[in-house]
């Protein structure tokens, strides 16, 4: 979960500037890497609000807390005459929140990539006011991005399969 959390999850590239990732997604918000698409480019567009990066940071350092605990903590809990396991459970809504968080963000960005007259995925013609004509903008998931999914699938699974792994917790 970490690992995909530090690696972009989505870049993008104009075709009339050099260099690769021109632009990157990552779960806490977008980073322009060339200054001329800070300058030119409609900020709106691909800015988040300024409370955004801070929460989710302590998204994840609660996502991470709730794993520690996990290791740790051997309780049962009744809810509506069903008896869950507390690890079990943190472990899966950290894997479930973690996917629904990779689902959103496509999901957010594809409307916004929609606003700003791009694909969020694949290859796009655009406006370029530097030369002005057009160029192409090209973007796609990066791995990051597969192994949000892949963390969260894996944390319910391993929600799922813990007293197989560890034993039943007798409380």
């Amino acid at each position: 979960m970490l690992y995909s959390w530090y690696s972009p999850w989505w870049g993008a590239r104009i075709s009339d500037l050099s260099g690769n990732d021109h632009i990157l997604m990552r779960p806490w918000g977008v980073e322009v890497m060339v200054a001329e698409i800070r300058i030119y480019a409609n900020r709106a567009l691909y800015a988040m609000p300024a409370f955004f990066s801070p929460l989710m940071w302590v998204y994840l350092g609660v996502c991470m807390l709730a794993l520690a605990v996990s290791l740790f903590v051997e309780r049962l809990f009744t809810l509506g005459g069903f008896r869950f396991s507390l690890p079990k459970v943190l472990i899966g809504l950290v894997g479930l929140s973690y996917v629904i968080a990779a689902a959103t963000a496509f999901g957010i960005a594809q409307i916004r990539a929609g606003a700003g007259g791009v694909e969020f995925v694949g290859s796009s013609i655009v406006y370029n006011p530097i030369t002005q004509g057009n160029t192409r903008f090209i973007a796609a998931l990066k791995p990051g991005y597969w192994m949000a999914f892949g963390a969260g699938t894996f944390l319910i699974a391993l929600a799922l399969l813990r007293d197989r792994i560890v034993g039943a917790v007798r409380s």
